[in-house]
Formats: C-alpha cells, structure tokens, sequence
C-alpha cells in the first residue's frame, strides 16, 4: 500500500475512529431484531467510503485495524475470531466484486453476505460436526444471507449519501 502523504494518512486515521465509534454505538445501543449475533455493522460503512475513495489495500487495513480495536475495547477474544474472520472474508469478496459492474449496492451487499457466512463457519468449527453445528449452518444460514444482504443494503445507502456530500480533495505536495 502506498500512502502518497500525511493527508492521506490523516483521513484514513479519521475514517478508522469513525468507524470504531460506529462499532461502539452498536455494542452499547444494539439494534435486536431478535436474532442472536444480527446486526447492522454500521462500522463498515467507513470501510466501504475508503474502500471506494482509496481502494481496497487501504479499506482492509481500516477493516481490520477497527476490528481489532474494537473487540479488544469492547468485546472478547472470542468476538475477535468471528469479527476478524467476517472482516477478512468480507474485504476479500468486496475487492473481487469491485472489479466487476456492481455499484455499491452490489459491493455492500456481497461483502455483509460473506461477512455472516464467514462467522457461521467460524461457529460450525467451534461447535464441530455435531448436530448442534449441522442445524446452526442449516437452519442459521438463510436468515443471516437476509440479514447480510438488509445491512448491505442499509450500509451501501448510507456510505453512498456521504460519499455524494464529502467532496474528493486533491492535494499536491
């Protein structure tokens, strides 16, 4: 990753608390819906802006810097292996995806799907090939593509609208 001047790491070292404040508000307020572990991951709506006004290098270092500040702030170990193995998939689905004709609807969309499909797999391995594990993936996984693809959508709607309102800076050196 080339960061090409203090601008630039100045902007990825706001958007990085901004999305740690994000993933706070959502662990202090949670938003239930009534399912176990579903939520918005309004964090990374600052992954998806720096995804689309940096790239993707950058968007996984903001993702995965505030995935570790976040669980060691706020959460667990055990939280950190579901949050970094949803935040790895994620970022990997998204720059694949980005290269072809989605907008960021379609992005925001594959990046939550493979985000809560990553956290199921970390689940089925901690629980084992049990009965417990075979109805979590079997019955757990139709509502969290539902819930990936809502908060794909939410995200996409938000990082969109400030993306629209922050102008691009150019700045020579």
């Amino acid at each position: 990753m080339e960061l090409k001047n203090n601008h630039t790491i100045a902007e990825l070292g706001l958007l990085l608390a901004v999305a740690v404040i994000l993933g706070y508000v959502e662990t202090v307020i949670p938003v239930s819906i009534g399912i176990p572990g579903v939520k918005l991951g309004l964090a990374n709506c600052a992954v998806l802006f720096v995804m689309v006004r940096y790239g993707a290098k950058e968007a996984a270092l903001v993702s995965i810097l505030r995935t570790v500040i976040i669980a060691a702030l706020f959460t667990n170990l055990s939280m950190l292996l579901y949050s970094l193995a949803g935040a790895i998939c994620s970022i990997v689905v998204m720059t694949i995806v980005c290269k072809g004709p989605f907008s960021l609807y379609g992005v925001s969309i594959a990046g939550g799907v493979a985000h809560n499909i990553a956290q199921l797999f970390v689940a089925f391995a901690v629980l084992g090939a049990s009965h417990a594990g075979v109805w979590w993936v079997t019955n757990y996984l139709p509502i969290l593509l539902v819930c990936g693809l809502s908060a794909g959508c939410i995200n996409a709607l938000i990082a969109g609208n400030v993306l629209k309102k922050v102008p691009s800076r150019k700045v020579t050196v």
